[in-house]
């Protein structure tokens, strides 16, 4: 395989040590391919005294490529044509991604709802009205595939265009039992995972998920959470990306509204129905 703009080229490069978001988008500025910056790495680590840009094994790469073939997903890459725009925004998007599904609802304008894995059923309830009203307005669902307000949310856009973005590999499921949830968003909606196939979901791979979840979306919601969470992770990095950053407001007497309504008083907007989120990312 070979080809200056080749899958194989940008994928051994992204999998090469080092090579981070940024890391690629310079030496293909510089190089102009991946395949003439895979030619140059060697030169640049002897002149560097280390190993640090050593290349990823070959054969390692094909077994991916072939491993997400055979899924029936692909790769895109962060210099491409179908790469969500919004997510190319931002400094750290994920130099390559892997997709299945529907790629065009990943440049539809689209708002993120986040919440509580514990929810109410109330608040369930609310994000799934809420992310189906969106839906009918033109307006894709982004969310994390989490249980609770992230499943409900998906649940209520399934019909329109709703996009999961996971925190294992395009092949994993998790949580267990969103296995038949997970299936339909990868045949109705857009399914989106960063890391290779066949890693399993760790702690430390969800704050890399949420930046995706803010980095494609016009803004972000949250429906439930509580104080620290992983739902005030993703609304923060909303506000960093310059993105719009919306709370529901709930019960001082819920520690699930506590995240919202803390939201809100740091400057969050406060909305309660679908009209004021549309009104706010038009």
């Amino acid at each position: 395989m070979s080809g200056g703009n080749s899958t194989f080229d940008k994928l051994r490069l992204i999998r090469s040590p080092s090579v981070g978001p940024v890391t690629y988008r310079q030496l293909i500025a510089r190089f102009g391919s991946a395949a003439a910056a895979l030619e140059a790495l060697p030169d640049l680590a002897r002149r560097g005294g280390s190993a640090r840009f050593a290349l990823a094994k070959a054969e390692l790469v094909e077994m991916e490529i072939a491993a997400v073939a055979s899924f029936g997903a692909r790769h895109i890459f962060l210099d491409g044509d179908d790469y969500p725009p919004l997510l190319a925004e931002i400094d750290n998007g994920p130099a390559c991604l892997t997709v299945k599904g529907r790629i065009e609802l990943a440049s539809q304008p689209s708002v993120a709802i986040v919440g509580a894995r514990n929810a109410s059923a109330a608040g369930c309830r609310f994000a799934r009205g809420l992310a189906q009203d969106l839906g009918g307005q033109g307006i894709v669902v982004v969310s994390g595939l989490a249980r609770g307000i992230d499943a409900a949310a998906h649940q209520g856009a399934l019909s329109c265009g709703t996009i999961a973005v996971i925190a294992g590999g395009i092949d994993n499921i998790y949580p267990p039992e969103h296995a038949k949830l997970q299936a339909e968003i990868a045949e109705r909606g857009l399914l989106i995972a960063e890391m290779p196939p066949g890693v399993e979901p760790r702690a430390r791979h969800f704050p890399h998920r949420n930046r995706i979840i803010a980095g494609m979306a016009l803004g972000t919601v949250v429906v439930e959470a509580v104080p620290k969470s992983g739902s005030l992770i993703t609304a923060r990095l909303a506000g960093e990306a310059g993105r719009e950053v919306m709370a529901i407001p709930g019960s001082p007497l819920d520690p699930r509204s506590r995240g919202c309504n803390q939201l809100i008083r740091e400057g969050a907007t406060l909305v309660q129905d679908a009209g004021d989120i549309a009104e706010l990312v038009r």
